[in-house]
């Protein structure tokens, strides 16, 4: 039995994204992907993509589209994509189950 993974995208995720993609060409969406690296062992990347690929996750919400690629999703399994808005600034926030620690800016992870 396959089980669709867990990954979602708030409101305020989506709607940023949709912002971002607006200055994108048509068809643009948002890739995110896990990468080694960071200062804590594994970093999350953020790219424009006009392609998805036939194990792609995608993620859609009000006109945002989000993929994930199959080698990142198992670092990501219930994960929330969300957009943070802050005294420090903005940025696209992961609240991932997955990592047991993280660095100060919330880019780099360790599972």
């Amino acid at each position: 039995m396959t089980t669709e993974p867990n990954v979602m995208m708030t409101e305020r995720a989506a709607k940023r994204i949709r912002k971002v993609l607006d200055g994108e060409p048509p068809g643009s969406m948002l890739r995110v992907s896990v990468n080694g690296g960071g200062c804590s062992g594994f970093q999350y990347g953020f790219s424009f993509d006009r392609e998805r690929q036939g194990d792609d996750l995608v993620l859609e919400k009000d006109g945002a589209v989000v993929l994930i690629d199959s080698v990142s999703l198992p670092f990501m399994e219930g994960a929330v994509l969300d957009f943070v808005d802050d005294l420090i600034g903005q940025s696209f926030k992961i609240q991932n189950p997955n990592a047991t620690s993280s660095c100060g800016c919330g880019t780099s992870f360790s599972v």
